[in-house]
């Protein structure tokens, strides 16, 4: 075996290593949530749908699930809307200020959330305002947004303005090019946008603790308080539903976008 087939065999093994690392909490997270035991760890004692079951009756979790999911839909519908709106702006038009307002918009992204939620809410006290629901929403966009306008944004980029401009030259207008040609060219990143902006604030907390009105908590706030209590099994059930939605989503959305591109270049 020469120096690089070596190299190449140590690589493998350091990146299969770090990969373990990395993704075996939640292997265990996922083994543990079918334990048939009381006590949350190995050996198990059996399989069992038991926990989840549990989780069905248990009205906190079932509260904070709506509470997310409700706020996880708003988030990306909002954010769907503006983000495609306002990539459609950076990428197509010019106008004064141009760099500062894309720079503006994808800021958060560069910004601990854990900063972003401590400076918004010293900023809503500042204003005489309690932390309430209109507050934890406007973070969740805040947090949102960026990823939906660069996903579209990288969409719109590798769409040529040429079909755009050969249907104005047919007699339409700006908004019946975009709804016929533009629209169904990036609709695949626009759906990765919304579901990566519901993933985004659904499985939030680091900034959610910071907004949220008191008695009210999200999914990943409902876990945090749990784990402040006692490791019960029912948690390990809740982590893997998280997993499966958070993990599960991008995927879909990932799956969605190749196959509609697939079809949009064989047609």
């Amino acid at each position: 075996m020469n120096e690089s087939a070596r190299g190449w065999g140590l690589i493998k093994l350091v990146t299969f290593l770090v990969y373990l690392f990395m993704f075996a909490p939640i292997i265990v997270v996922l083994i543990l949530s079918f334990n048939a035991s009381q006590f949350g760890g190995f050996p198990m004692t059996g399989f069992s749908l038991h926990w989840y079951g549990e989780l069905m009756q248990n009205e906190s979790v079932v509260r904070a699930f709506k509470t997310s999911l409700w706020i996880g839909i708003v988030t990306a519908l909002v954010c769907t809307t503006i983000g495609t709106m306002a990539a459609l702006a950076l990428v197509r038009y010019e106008f004064p200020g141009k760099h500062w307002v894309n720079a503006l918009i994808v800021g958060p992204v560069l910004v601990p959330e854990t900063v972003l939620g401590v400076g918004l809410l010293l900023a809503n006290r500042a204003a005489g305002m309690k932390a309430n629901f209109g507050l934890l929403l406007l973070g969740h966009i805040l947090l949102s947004l960026p990823y939906v306008v660069l996903v579209v944004q990288a969409r719109l980029i590798g769409v040529k303005r040429v079909y755009e401009e050969a249907a104005l030259s047919l007699g339409a207008n700006r908004l019946q090019a975009f709804r016929e040609i533009t629209m169904p060219l990036i609709m695949p990143a626009v759906l990765a946008g919304l579901l990566l902006a519901f993933t985004i604030s659904f499985d939030n907390v680091s900034a959610s603790v910071f907004w949220r009105p008191p008695g009210v908590e999200t999914m990943p706030t409902e876990i945090l308080g749990m784990l402040k209590v006692s490791i019960s099994p029912q948690i390990n059930a809740l982590g893997a539903l998280m997993i499966v939605i958070t993990v599960g989503l991008p995927l879909l959305g990932g799956a969605l976008a190749r196959l509609t591109i697939r079809r949009q270049t064989k047609a």
